[in-house]
């Protein structure tokens, strides 16, 4: 990476810890490589990733922030050194330090000088010009998809993959994590060139649903039968929760789509929103039906008042 790594995040200087996370995401969502293929977005996204991977680490930002290290993490001194008399035909750059050694650049120079072949760039070693400099090259990003469970996905976890070109790799699911979301795991990519590192791996989150649990946002959504004694009298009962099961307060006279809420029972501390639905029993039998028959006399009502359209 070149440049200013704060340029590269469009950040200010005194940007936060936060405030640099939240705009390297943007410019993943926009400019990663598996959606947007245009030159000007790759290098948008190269320039970024480097730039965040030197400025999330405090000490090399407050090392950066001093002029301790340059952008690449280099302690700071002279990069380019001039020959004055560069034979004709040899490399321009004469044996400038830096050069044969910067994966960032290691392209560049395979593309003007040769081809790279068995991990050396062609016109370069015993060729004139870097005298068998190696081509460092940081290894391939892979992306795989990865389905985690609802519960999983909300409590965190951990997980084992099996990849496709073989060979498994342990994951560690963040609580919270959301359908679509992507996890990056840092040098677990393809294997690099020469001493340039291992590319990332990066999962595709597919959360499965649950068949009592349903999520917006942080909050859980869950529908609770009650019975009809229940709905009439109130009372204690067991609600589930994502966490395991907890004590609710049916209120007396309470009412199908009524809606309690569980404080703090969702994602990170959010809440559970419990919708009450009166379950009828199985079969009703006469001692029910004849006290809801005398019982309707004098205590009818019309709970579709006000409904007609005419």
């Amino acid at each position: 990476m070149a440049g200013d790594p704060y340029a590269a995040l469009g950040v200010s200087r005194d940007a936060s810890a936060d405030d640099i996370k939240k705009a390297y995401r943007r410019i993943v969502k926009t400019d990663h490589p598996d959606l947007n293929q245009e030159p000007a977005a790759v290098a948008r996204f190269k320039a970024a990733s480097a730039a965040y991977d030197l400025l999330k680490d405090p000490e090399q930002r407050r090392r950066f922030d001093a002029g301790e290290i340059d952008a690449q993490g280099q302690e700071q001194g002279p990069r380019w050194r001039t020959r004055q008399h560069a034979g004709a035909g040899r490399n321009p750059f004469g044996d400038a330090a830096g050069h044969a050694g910067d994966p960032d650049l290691s392209d560049v120079f395979a593309d003007l000088f040769g081809q790279r072949t068995g991990g050396r760039a062609g016109g370069f070693g015993g060729f004139g010009g870097f005298g068998g400099a190696r081509a460092d090259q940081r290894g391939q990003d892979m992306r795989y998809q990865l389905e985690v469970d609802f519960l999983t996905a909300v409590r965190g976890g951990r997980t084992r993959i099996t990849l496709p070109e073989g060979g498994t790799l342990d994951v560690a699911i963040p609580k919270g994590v959301r359908d679509g979301q992507t996890i990056r795991l840092r040098g677990k990519g393809a294997p690099g060139l020469g001493r340039a590192p291992a590319g990332d791996a990066y999962l595709d989150v597919s959360v499965t649903d649950h068949p009592l649990f349903r999520r917006e946002g942080d909050d859980i959504h869950v529908v609770l039968p009650i019975s009809l004694d229940e709905a009439v009298l109130g009372g204690k009962v067991q609600a589930p929760t994502i966490d395991g099961p907890v004590n609710l307060t049916i209120p007396r006279g309470a009412t199908s789509g009524q809606k309690l809420r569980l404080r703090g029972r969702g994602v990170n501390g959010a809440d559970q929103h419990v919708e009450l639905r009166i379950a009828m029993p199985r079969s009703v039998d006469a001692r029910l039906a004849a006290f809801f028959e005398e019982w309707r006399q004098e205590n009818s009502y019309d709970p579709r008042r006000g409904m007609s359209t005419g």
